[in-house]
């Protein structure tokens, strides 16, 4: 009997749900349910006595708190001392006048916390049993900064340096020009930091900016986490109520640029971009309050916001032009900036472009899809309920509705906005802030190889240099001086470094340099060892960590080892390992494997381009036209089944032994930046054949 029942129950069940999957209408897309509930925490808020605003949420999910200091300052131009803010938010946070660095440092890590400072703010968290002592630093470090002239100086040699290495980066460098160009230098968004600007900052300006910038009259403290709002109210008015309100500044800040009034492409050439930065752009007025805020999160994430966007689907799933495109439009109380683009290789950068303009017009004069609209409603729904579980998110929430003065319930009738968006909002704001008619498409790269055919698309192009300043088109080919041959170029280096005697007496060299590689936070250290002809051994060591890479070839055959993993040299690499013949391998050169390409120019200087050929694989080599020294090398290789194209750069020669070495090379492998500073070079002492094996 009960065996029946329970088929009997089961059939009905069927019965209904098959009855109603067959009244579904899969033809159309499903109405969404309703957005979520979402209930924010209000802050508890009080003001102290010299205008630092606090804000309180008492959370006890995890037993951690945060403090989010945040100084609403209006943006201003450092103008000929840009980057003073850079020194001052890089030297707060490491001690105090009562606290030495090491101390302060120490104790940070002993309490397991996280401090970082910047020139507008602060952010500590940690374990809730220590949120009195964490607060304590914190005040501390924000009232009491140790601002010595020791530190700054440290500070102003890494800055330059750091400087110095971005000179050879196009991510850099477009991120430097796009906002030049699109606020204009006069702008405290567009202007940039220079060597020049730098060196022109000294400590008595970072203690002055930071008495006029660095105060509690315009300062917000967020405080999240397992606390007892009472108790950490007392703490913080001990602390910070400590800080002196400082003199208000009455700022204001300067127009942007004006816009273009046609698509036009500003061109930066970079002779050793390997593949070259696209970014359509504009300034744009959008607040975070404003009614059209959220139709235009949805209308971005549909173009470029996301993996399934227009721009991506395109350059990157269908043409293959690129890893990744994006588009972003920023919210800022003062003005923001619409960008789309992406890194691609340089004989696409032109079809880049075109399909990138195509995506933002299709935006504008095609109804999104259904799907799509409801792809990306879904994706920000996501997005916004996972983000609600971090305590930051709560603290960011609560400063975004003061520094941006929103309504209370912003965020929570977010969602509903966000769910409220249709097609026609899509195409409305597209039309109203996506301004291809008005933008600049930057285009950072290497002109001998793009803009030939950048200019037979058709759209303007203007020129300008590594900084922003209008140049004229650069020239890729000079006239030959008469009597200029490859060999008289080569015979010119000979005798640049010191002398077919002196080159041909140096068997064995052995040198040490300290290694960066963009993207890795390690101190690197290589030891090289050359013999003639062509042995070769590069042993690579990380600090604390020993032995992390090595690579061997003995003249005939070699490998590279990688956490025990040996990878044996193979294909283009051993081939043009056993096609050098020398050290200097000028020196061996036939004349019927080199010819002189062409008279053109590096970093502003003339140099000569020689190409090379071995083995049917060529090689161009960049002597400098004045000096006859070595600037760059440049080759292409198979890796992995693609093709990388490799160029090395080198400078500042130094003579050891009456031979002149390279003492600082600069390596581009496809994505990846390599960094080598010699500190040491030894000729004919040191290496054995062993070395090599």
């Amino acid at each position: 009997m009960r065996n029946m029942r329970t088929y009997i129950l089961s059939l009905v069940a069927i019965l209904v749900v098959s009855a109603s999957f067959a009244q579904i209408d899969r033809t159309k897309m499903p109405k969404p349910g309703p957005a979520p509930k979402i209930q924010l925490q209000k802050p508890i808020e009080y003001k102290l006595s010299n205008g630092l605003t606090v804000m309180v949420v008492e959370n006890s999910k995890l037993p951690r708190v945060s403090y989010n200091l945040n100084i609403d300052n209006v943006p201003s131009v450092e103008g000929d001392k840009a980057g003073v803010s850079s020194f001052l938010g890089s030297m707060l946070g490491n001690g105090t006048t009562n606290i030495s660095k090491d101390e302060f440092n120490e104790e940070v890590d002993f309490l397991g916390a996280n401090l970082n400072f910047g020139s507008s703010g602060a952010f500590a968290s940690g374990l809730s049993k220590y949120a009195d002592r964490i607060l304590e630093l914190m005040a501390d470090a924000a009232i009491n900064p140790l601002l010595v002239e020791d530190e700054f100086n440290k500070e102003k040699e890494r800055q330059i340096e750091g400087l110095r290495t971005g000179e050879k980066s196009v991510d850099v460098v477009a991120g430097r020009v796009g906002p030049a160009l699109v606020y204009g230098t006069h702008h405290p968004y567009g202007e940039y930091v220079s060597e020049e600007t730098l060196n022109a900052i000294t400590l008595a300006d970072v203690k002055a900016f930071y008495t006029e910038r660095f105060n509690p009259g315009n300062a917000y403290l967020v405080v999240i986490g397992d606390i007892d709002a009472k108790k950490i109210k007392s703490k913080i008015e001990k602390t910070f109520g400590l800080w002196v309100k400082g003199t208000s500044l009455e700022l204001s800040v300067p127009e942007t640029s004006p816009e273009v009034q046609y698509t036009q492409i500003s061109f930066v050439d970079m002779p050793n971009a390997v593949q070259s930065n696209i970014s359509l752009t504009h300034t744009a007025k959008l607040k975070m309050g404003d009614p059209d805020y959220h139709a235009l999160l949805i209308a971005n994430k549909i173009l470029g916001g996301g993996f399934n966007s227009y721009l991506n689907m395109n350059l990157r799933e269908e043409h293959g032009y690129t890893y990744g495109a994006r588009s972003n439009l920023g919210s800022n109380k003062y003005v923001s900036r619409f960008t789309a683009g992406a890194a691609v290789r340089n004989m696409v950068t032109d079809s880049a472009i075109v399909e990138t303009l195509k995506e933002v017009n299709r935006i504008r004069n095609e109804d999104v899809t259904a799907e799509a609209l409801a792809n990306a409603k879904a994706k920000y729904t996501g997005d916004f309920v996972l983000a609600l579980e971090r305590p930051q998110t709560l603290a960011q929430y609560a400063l975004n509705i003061k520094l941006n003065d929103l309504s209370e319930d912003f965020y929570s009738t977010y969602l509903e906005k966000i769910n409220a968006v249709t097609i026609e909002d899509v195409k409305r704001v597209a039309n109203k802030y996506f301004k291809p008619e008005n933008a600049r498409m930057v285009v950072v790269g290497k002109g001998s190889e793009v803009l030939e055919n950048l200019e037979k698309t058709g759209i303007p192009i203007k020129y300008y240099d590594t900084y922003a300043n209008e140049v004229d088109r650069p020239e890729f080919s000079k006239p030959i001086p008469d009597g200029v041959t490859a060999q008289s170029i080569l015979n010119k280096y000979i005798e640049a470094i010191g002398g077919t005697d002196n080159l041909k007496s140096v068997k064995t060299v052995h040198s040490t340099a300290n290694v960066t590689i963009e993207g890795v936070p390690l101190t690197l250290t290589a030891d090289i060892k050359q013999m003639n002809p062509n042995k070769e051994s590069m042993e690579m060591t990380a600090e604390g960590m020993g032995l992390i890479m090595k690579q061997k070839f003995n003249g005939e055959s070699g490998y590279s080892e990688q956490q025990g993993m040996k990878q044996p040299m193979e294909g283009d690499q051993l081939a043009l390992k056993k096609s050098e013949s020398s050290l200097f391998p000028e020196l061996t050169y036939s004349s019927d494997s080199v010819a002189l390409d062409a008279l053109t120019s590096i970093d502003g200087k003339d140099v000569f381009k020689v190409k090379v050929t071995n083995n049917g694989k060529d090689v161009f080599r960049y002597y400098d036209a004045e000096s006859g020294l070595l600037v760059r090398t440049e080759v292409e290789v198979e890796s992995q089944g693609r093709t990388v194209k490799s160029i090395s750069d080198f400078s500042n020669y130094s003579e050891v032994n009456g031979v002149k070495f390279p003492y600082y090379q600069s390596i581009k492998s496809g994505p990846q930046t390599i960094l080598m500073n010699f500190t040491n070079v030894k000729v004919n002492e040191g290496v054995s054949d062993a070395d090599f094996e």
